[in-house]
C-alpha cells in the first residue's frame, strides 16, 4: 500500500463506551487509517473536554476494535482481520489499566507452593511442611508444622473471611481443615482428612462452604464435609490427640493422571484439571462426569470465574487458553496468550472484572493480562528471583506470587477502589 496516500486516507469511525462519565457524542468522526493509539488518546481527549466541563486533565484510554485491545495502527489492526476500511467502525474505549505497584517481599524458609489472600491476611503453604499467615502489611502471624510432608495447597474455608478457618493438603497424603484466632498466632487442627492414596495437589471450597473437593496423584477426586462444627463421623482418638477424623463423603474416578487443580463453579460443579490433557466437569451431587475439554498438552492449573463463566487453563506448553464450555459455534478455546518461555503452573482470574487475569511461571515471571490482548500482556510484574509455583488476586486489592525463591510478592492494585 502506497504509505503517501494512506497518510491522506481517511475512514469513519465511532467511539462507544461502557464508561459512561466518558462518553462522548455517539456520532461518526473522521480519522486518518493510519492513526495510533497516541493520537486516538489526543482526539479523544479533546471531545471529551469540549462535552465534559468536568474533565480537566488527560486520561489514558485503551481502545477495543473487533473486540481486541488495539496495539498497532488502526489500518495495521483491520488488515490483520480482514476488515474493510469502507464501514464505520466502532473504537470502543476504557480507562487504561494502571500498573500494578510493588509492596512488599516475604521471605519464607522453603518453596512457596501455595498462597490465598483474605481480608488483610495472606496463607501460604511451603515445602518444609508449614503453613504460615502474614499480615498485608509483612508480618509473620502465625504458622504450624503439623503436616510431614511438603504442603501444595491452601485455601480459606470462606472467601474473603479470615474467621472461617482454613485448609491444607499435603503430599503427607493428608487434608487438614484449621481453626484460627484472627489477630493471634493461635492455629489449631480440628480435623484430618484421610482417603488419599497418594500426595494431595489441589483444594478448593464450594462457594457456600460446606464442602471440599481434593485431588492429586492418584487421580480421585474427593469431596468431603467442610464445616468446623463437632464431627460426627469419627472421634477424637489418642494417636490425634482430639483432632477428628474424616473420611470423604464421596470419591470420583475418571482422570488417568494427576489432577493439578480444581474449583467449584457453584455449589454443586467442580472444574478440575489434569496431567491427562483433559478439564472436566463434575456434578457434585451425581458423583458423574457432566462434560469436559481434552486439550493437546498436560494441563498445570485452572481457574474459573463467575463473572464470565469461562475458564483459563495453563499448560505444560508455555501456553494459556481462554475455554467457553457453553460454546456452541466453533472452537470452545476462544484465544491462546503466549508470552511465558517455561512452563505456566499457576493462572487465576481478577474477582472484580471479566477481562483481567494474571499467571506465573518457571520462567520467574509473573504476568497481568486482559482478555482482549491475546498477543502481549498489559504488564510484566519482575522481582522473583526462581521459579514461579503460585499466584492469587482474591483480594481485589492485591496481586500476590510465590515461588522457588522462598519470596511472596505483594503488587498494590491501584485500577480498584
Amino acid at each position: 500500500m502506497n504509505t503517501e496516500n494512506l497518510s491522506e486516507s481517511q475512514l469513519q469511525v465511532k467511539f462507544i463506551t461502557k464508561q459512561e462519565i466518558y462518553a462522548v457524542p455517539d456520532v461518526p468522526f473522521s480519522v486518518p487509517v493510519n492513526i495510533n493509539i497516541k493520537s486516538l488518546n489526543k482526539l479523544l481527549n479533546e471531545l471529551l473536554k469540549e462535552n465534559n466541563s468536568n474533565i480537566i486533565k488527560s486520561i489514558d484510554f485503551d481502545f477495543i476494535v473487533l473486540g481486541e485491545l488495539l496495539r498497532v495502527s488502526l489500518v495495521e489492526h483491520l488488515e490483520e482481520r480482514n476488515q474493510s476500511t469502507e464501514a464505520t467502525i466502532e473504537i470502543e474505549y476504557v480507562e487504561r489499566t494502571q500498573a500494578p505497584e510493588p509492596q512488599d517481599a516475604l521471605l519464607h524458609d522453603d518453596w512457596v507452593s501455595s498462597i490465598q489472600v483474605a481480608d488483610k491476611w495472606i496463607l501460604t503453604g511451603c515445602y518444609d511442611n508449614t503453613i504460615n499467615i502474614w499480615s498485608i502489611k509483612g508480618k509473620h502471624q502465625a504458622a504450624s508444622n503439623k503436616h510431614t510432608n511438603c504442603v501444595r495447597s491452601v485455601s480459606w474455608l470462606k472467601k474473603g473471611d479470615p474467621t472461617k478457618g482454613f485448609v491444607s493438603v499435603s503430599h503427607d497424603l493428608t487434608a487438614i481443615l484449621w481453626n484460627w484466632e484472627v489477630g493471634t498466632n493461635d492455629i489449631q487442627e480440628h480435623a484430618i482428612l484421610k482417603g488419599h492414596e497418594r500426595g494431595i495437589d489441589t483444594v478448593s471450597v464450594s462457594p457456600d462452604g460446606t464442602r471440599l473437593a481434593t485431588g492429586g496423584w492418584d487421580t480421585h477426586l474427593k469431596i468431603w464435609n467442610a464445616s468446623l462444627e463437632t464431627d460426627n463421623d469419627e472421634p477424637p482418638s489418642k494417636k490425634t490427640k482430639g483432632t477428628f477424623v474424616r473420611t470423604p463423603l464421596v470419591t470420583v474416578k475418571g482422570h488417568k493422571e494427576t489432577i493439578s487443580g480444581s474449583m467449584w463453579s457453584d455449589d454443586k460443579t467442580i472444574c478440575t484439571s489434569s496431567m491427562d490433557h483433559t478439564i472436566k466437569f463434575w456434578d457434585a451431587e451425581m458423583s458423574s462426569i457432566k462434560s469436559e475439554i481434552v486439550g493437546q498438552k498436560a494441563f498445570l492449573s485452572l481457574s474459573w470465574s463467575p463473572l464470565n463463566n469461562m475458564v483459563l487453563a495453563s499448560s505444560a506448553d508455555r501456553h494459556i487458553r481462554l475455554y467457553d464450555p457453553r460454546s456452541i459455534e466453533g472452537s470452545i478455546c476462544k484465544s491462546t496468550y503466549t508470552s511465558h518461555t517455561l512452563w505456566v503452573p499457576t493462572v487465576t482470574w481478577s474477582q472484580y472484572s471479566e477481562h483481567l487475569f494474571m499467571s506465573g511461571s518457571y520462567d520467574k515471571n509473573v504476568k497481568l493480562w486482559d482478555t482482549r490482548s491475546p498477543k502481549a500482556p498489559l504488564f510484566d510484574l519482575s522481582g522473583h528471583d526462581g521459579k514461579v509455583l503460585c499466584v492469587d488476586w482474591s483480594n481485589n486489592q492485591y496481586l500476590v506470587s510465590g515461588g522457588t525463591d522462598n519470596n511472596v510478592n505483594i503488587f498494590k492494585n491501584n485500577n480498584y477502589n
